[in-house]
């Protein structure tokens, strides 16, 4: 456990690395065309090298873009040259930002170029936390070596001072972005504490990116069980986030459709919902979420209707697994499940697997296998031909509940560049709270009549989808006051990490 929560096979330091090279290009060849005439530029990017100019094949491939049928490059006019060599970034546009695997909360704003090599090219950047990188939900959603290659050179990185998308293949780095991610694409087989296989591979997060494990390892999973095997995936969050998000993105990337939806819910969480007081990390729980309060429950239960709802515009059966603390009452668990089935699940179970093993999901596990008989009419939730704010208006009536969207002038004038570029069939992945349906953390249970704020739009070319914020999103976490560093140590002798866990 210790090794799968530190560094595992690195895909993370892999995903760090080229995204932070493709940053690192960025910045370089604005500063390089700032500051050299197009001849001296195109000489350094095409040099003699042991008496023979060549292009390589990714400036070829450039030159191709730009409609310029050459490939000897002393026969370009100086038109041509200047237009092969210069990208004409607009620095207000870059979207792509560094990123560390670490919560620096200092680090989500910073000012870079100050040295003074970098000849008053000063701009101001951030750092996003590594998982949040589209390279990470490229890796998500790629289905081979060529394919992550394609999505790769698709990014779109930022505009020309004209309007065009500059593309990481613009800048010619997508081979080398191809080499650092060529073993991270590779999913790491594990097991279970009782011998089940396990592939571990991605990890997207759902309220900023797509939430899901990757397409190849469900694939090859699905390869191994056989036809008669069974495959278990994770979205992440609720219906609202990663389900959604499951079913309108990864299935068009893949291919595949889901037999059945598990739907995780727990007392506790319920009774947030249904009223309960806030929880705060670290201090104890209060009262009524360790002790029995039916009417509590009950209230909190219409979350859990929602997601369910949510899970049937779909068309797929939903078994609801509840997933037991020791301070649960069984009249509680026992209301859950009632209120469940009622609410239109095939099935709804309670599990202990977290004390008693698979003994305790042997229940679960019958109930999918029933599900994955019935009839499943799957259905997407929109045609990705509709318009850009259309799909935006759809996830956020019929899942979340909100009675419209408002779009900021910045949404708008990012949706109306999208579209324009060519980009308005992307699918939609909406960045917002896990905290409640809505886009406010605090608003618990079902929330309605509210108007949901679309604060930005940004494209994620390569991963293949558009993402509104909702709301503000932070990308870079913070350390809280007491880290849980203070506890982890490292024993010389043995070797063993302790206070992971």
């Amino acid at each position: 456990m210790e090794e799968f929560n530190l560094h595992l096979t690195g895909d993370i330091h892999a995903i760090t690395a080229a995204n932070n090279l493709l940053a690192a290009a960025i910045d370089a060849r604005i500063l390089h065309e700032n500051t050299q005439s197009d001849k001296s530029l195109y000489n350094r990017l095409v040099p003699v090298v042991n008496g023979v100019r060549g292009f390589s094949a990714i400036q070829l491939a450039r030159l191709r873009k730009l409609g310029i049928n050459k490939t000897d490059p002393e026969t370009l006019t100086e038109e041509e040259i200047s237009k092969f060599a210069r990208l004409d970034i607009d620095p207000s546009t870059i979207t792509w930002q560094r990123v560390v695997d670490t919560n620096d909360r200092f680090l989500r704003k910073i000012t870079i170029g100050q040295a003074s090599t970098e000849k008053g090219f000063v701009r101001q950047a951030q750092f996003d936390i590594a998982v949040a990188s589209e390279i990470m939900a490229i890796l998500a959603l790629t289905t081979s070596l060529q394919d992550m290659r394609e999505r790769l050179g698709k990014m779109v990185v930022a505009n020309g001072k004209k309007g065009e998308p500059v593309t990481v293949e613009d800048l010619g780095v997508t081979g080398a972005l191809a080499v650092l991610m060529k073993d991270a694409i590779k999913p790491t087989l594990m097991q279970t504490l009782e011998g089940t296989p396990v592939f571990v591979h991605a990890g997207p997060f759902a309220n900023i990116a797509h939430g899901n494990s990757s397409v190849l390892a469900d694939k090859i999973a699905l390869k191994l069980v056989g036809e008669k095997g069974f495959v278990v995936t994770e979205a992440g969050f609720g219906a609202d986030i990663g389900m959604e998000k499951f079913f309108n993105i990864k299935c068009r990337a893949s291919g595949l459709f889901p037999s059945v939806v598990v739907l995780v819910a727990t007392v506790r969480a319920l009774k947030m919902h249904g009223g309960g007081p806030n929880v705060t990390a670290g201090a104890p729980l209060k009262k009524e979420y360790t002790e029995e309060n039916l009417q509590l429950v009950a209230d909190g239960c219409c979350n859990l209707q929602k997601q369910i709802q949510i899970t049937q515009l779909f068309g797929v059966p939903v078994v609801v697994a509840v997933n037991v603390f020791k301070t649960d009452s069984p009249a509680e668990v026992d209301l859950v499940c009632k209120i469940a089935k009622q609410s239109g699940a095939f099935d709804a179970v309670p599990c202990n697997h977290w004390s008693a093993g698979g003994r305790g999901a042997v229940k679960l596990a019958q109930a999918v296998e029933k599900a994955a008989n019935q009839e499943n009419s799957f259905k997407y939730l929109y045609n990705l031909e509709l318009p850009i704010v259309e799909k935006i208006r759809i996830i956020a009536q019929k899942v979340y509940g909100a009675q419209d969207i408002e779009l900021s002038p910045l949404a708008q004038s990012q949706v109306d560049r999208y579209t324009r570029q060519g980009f308005g069939n992307l699918p939609i992945c909406m960045a917002k709270t896990h905290l409640s349906l809505s886009h406010q953390p605090e608003r618990k249970g079902v929330p309605t009549g509210f108007i949901l704020p679309i604060s930005d739009v940004r494209a994620s070319v390569g991963a293949g989808f558009i993402y509104p914020l909702v709301g503000t999103m932070s990308t870079m976490p913070g350390l809280p006051t007491r880290p849980c560093f203070y506890d982890i140590d490292l024993d010389p002798i043995t070797e063993q990490v302790e206070g992971l866990f």
